[in-house]
C-alpha cells in the first residue's frame, strides 16, 4: 500500500469519527507526519468522492452548536477557528440559523445565568448585570440583543 493510500485511509478514518473542515483534515493528517503531496491527493480524492466538504461541514456544525445556547457570532468564530471560508460560514449560518429561534436561545441563557447569579449574590446588582451583559456576548449574541434581553430581566 502507498503512502497516499495510506493517507487516504488515515483521513477516511477521521471522518468516519466526525465531520471536520479541509483545513482540521489537512492539519490532523500532518500531525501523523504524512507528505504533503499525499495529504494533497487523499484531500482531493475524499472531496471528489463527497466525504469531504466544507460547505456540509459548516452546516452540520451550526445547527449542532446551535442547540447549545450559542449565538451566530460564536458559531460563526468557532468555524473561522475550524478553517472554514468567511463566505461558507456566512451561507452557512444565514441558512441554518432562525431569528425566532436564536432569540428564544437568548432567553434561556439570559434566564439560566441570571438565576445562578441571582442565587449567588440575591438581587442583581449593577455588577451582576455587566457579568451577565459579558457573558450573553461571549456566547455570541449581538450587543443590541442581549441590551434588550437583559432590559426585559
Amino acid at each position: 500500500m502507498s503512502d497516499s493510500d495510506r493517507c487516504y485511509l488515515s483521513g477516511l478514518r477521521i471522518l468516519n469519527y466526525r465531520f471536520n473542515s479541509e483545513a482540521e483534515l489537512r492539519r490532523k493528517l500532518r500531525s501523523k507526519e504524512f507528505e504533503a503531496s499525499d495529504i494533497d491527493a487523499a484531500i482531493a480524492r475524499l472531496r471528489k468522492e463527497k466525504w469531504l466538504d466544507d460547505a456540509r461541514f459548516a452546516a452540520a456544525f451550526v445547527r449542532t452548536r446551535g442547540q447549545k445556547r450559542l449565538g451566530k457570532l460564536r458559531i460563526r468564530r468557532e468555524l473561522t477557528a475550524a478553517g472554514v471560508d468567511d463566505e461558507v460560514a456566512a451561507r452557512a449560518i444565514a441558512d441554518n440559523v432562525d431569528p425566532e429561534v436564536e432569540g428564544e436561545r437568548l432567553a434561556a441563557a439570559c434566564a439560566k445565568k441570571l438565576a445562578a447569579l441571582t442565587r449567588r449574590e440575591g438581587e442583581l446588582t449593577d455588577a451582576g448585570r455587566q457579568k451577565l451583559i459579558g457573558y450573553l456576548l461571549k456566547q455570541g449574541f449581538e450587543m443590541s440583543a442581549v441590551l434588550e434581553a437583559v432590559r426585559r430581566k
